[in-house]
Parts: structure tokens; C-alpha cells; sequence
């Protein structure tokens, strides 16, 4: 144990010889059936994490499977707009219960706790964690093949207590190609690798744009650095999402479920696979 160590390895990433080696993963509630359940996450804001999510959320449920999401973006929730959701989330005296899109995906965010969806988040990091696991083993979430968390950007308190308290099957990394997210998607890869969680590969949002008028491909960001970085970090890339004025468009009016799956089947077939393990 060094100098500097509190002695709280809950809060603590370092891979030490002073960590209690026990399983600190949460069961979840007895109402719940998770099957696997895959990590969203960047290593800053901006880049297209949770359309990723929503994206991933739908195609599995539009295949047969249930879906979930778990958003875990606290003070940035922005899963229930994309889905044309409002409202609270109903309970009872025991647990919450998830609030159903459209298309029956499964979704608990803190927007549907608040009195407004526009009422801020003003809370500490350790009460937000605290809020992360109790939407984990707190929320009947009945049968789930795949549940999908939506986590805040950076490595900070709530991926720190994703990685430790929920078992994850996989973390999937979303980028855009410009440098400087190049750089700090390999911190959240190698803080993935730190804990012990998977990476299934990469997805690329905003990779590129088509010309409407001569379907040129255009790199508004620069050259895409996927391929490059996926090969240095030993991954696949999953998906290159290009900019797409139509998908926007289904964000904003909450309609994210008609966006389909054209460029993240890929991903969808490596999830897939997941079911064979």
C-alpha cells in the first residue's frame, strides 16, 4: 500500500497488491433477468455516445431480442429524449419499474425522476454512483438479453463504479477521427483493460458525410483514425458512422427508432455472437 492510498479500493482504479481480490459486482434485483449487458463509452463528451446506445438498443429489440438501457449519465441524460419519453417512472414500495419505448425497448434514466426533464442534476459523485447502482439492482427489469449502459464521458466515479459493481460482458468505445479523441480513447481503453473488462471493439460516430447532390464521401473531421488506432489497440472496428442530417433530424423529434441499423450491423452481429459464450 503506498503513502497515498486511503485504503477505499471502491474508489480506487489502481490494480494494487493491497485490493480485496473478492467479487465486488452487485447482484441484481430478483426481478431482473440480464443476460449480458454491454458498456457504452468515450473518453470525452460529443461524440455520439448515447445515439450509439440508442442506435444498439434498437437493433437488438428489432431482432427478436429485449433490449434495455440503463443511463447512467446522471447529470446529462439525454436517452429519453431520443426516444420520445416523459413523465415519471412508476414504482412501488419495493422497486422501480423501467418505462417502455415504442418499440418495448426498456429504459430507466433520471429524467424520469425529476419534477422537470430540465430540472439540473446537482449532486456529488459518490450520490451519483450511488444512483447508477441503485437503477442496477433497484428497477424490476423482468427478462433482458441485452442491457446497454449509457455512461458519462471521461474515466471518473460513475464508470469507476460501472466497471466495479455491474458484470459487464464488454465495453464498447465510441470516437470521431480527430486527434485529440484518438488520444483520449485510449484512455478509456486502457482503464477498461486496468479493470478487466472487455473491449469488443470501437465505433466511429461522425466519421464522414455524403455530398446529397453527387454521393461523394466527405471527411468533415479529417481522415478516420479507426482503423489505425483499432490495429494499435488490438480491436475491431465495429462501425464508422457518418454524419446524417435524416438520423438527426429523428433524434430531435424522438423517433430514434426509425434510424435502423445500416451502419451498425456489424456490431449487431458481434453481439450476437456474444450469446454463443
Amino acid at each position: 500500500m503506498s503513502e497515498s492510498c486511503s485504503g477505499n479500493c471502491a474508489s480506487c482504479a489502481s490494480n494494487c497488491s493491497s485490493r480485496d481480490p473478492k467479487d465486488m459486482h452487485i447482484p441484481c434485483g430478483p426481478y431482473s433477468n440480464i443476460k449480458k449487458v454491454i458498456g457504452v463509452v468515450s473518453g470525452k463528451g460529443g461524440v455520439g455516445k448515447s445515439l450509439v446506445t440508442s442506435m444498439l438498443a434498437c437493433a437488438v429489440q428489432s431482432k427478436g431480442r429485449s433490449a434495455a438501457i440503463l443511463d447512467a449519465d446522471v447529470t446529462g441524460p439525454s436517452i429519453p429524449k431520443s426516444f420520445g419519453l416523459s413523465g415519471r417512472a412508476q414504482g412501488n414500495d419495493e422497486y422501480l419499474f423501467p418505462v417502455e419505448s415504442k418499440t418495448g425497448v426498456k429504459i430507466m434514466s433520471v429524467n424520469f425522476l425529476l419534477e422537470t426533464e430540465d430540472s439540473p442534476v446537482v449532486w456529488r459523485g459518490p450520490v451519483i454512483s450511488g444512483v447508477v447502482q441503485q437503477f442496477w439492482k433497484d428497477v424490476a427489469w423482468g427478462d433482458v438479453d441485452y442491457m446497454f449502459v449509457d455512461m458519462p464521458p471521461g474515466t471518473g466515479d460513475v464508470p469507476l463504479t460501472v466497471f466495479q459493481s455491474i458484470p459487464l460482458s464488454g465495453i464498447i468505445v465510441v470516437t470521431t477521427p480527430q486527434d485529440l479523441v484518438t488520444m483520449i480513447v485510449k484512455k478509456a481503453f486502457n482503464m477498461a483493460k486496468l479493470m478487466n473488462i472487455p473491449v469488443l471493439g470501437i465505433i466511429e460516430n461522425m466519421s464522414y458525410a455524403l455530398c446529397p447532390d453527387c454521393g461523394k464521401r466527405i471527411d468533415i473531421f479529417g481522415e478516420s483514425k479507426a482503423e489505425a488506432v483499432a490495429s494499435e489497440l488490438g480491436v475491431p472496428v465495429l462501425a464508422q458512422i457518418p454524419v446524417n442530417p435524416a438520423t438527426a433530424a429523428l433524434v430531435d423529434k424522438g423517433a430514434v427508432e426509425l434510424a435502423g441499423d445500416e451502419y451498425i450491423s456489424k456490431a449487431v452481429e458481434l453481439l450476437e455472437r456474444l450469446d454463443s459464450e
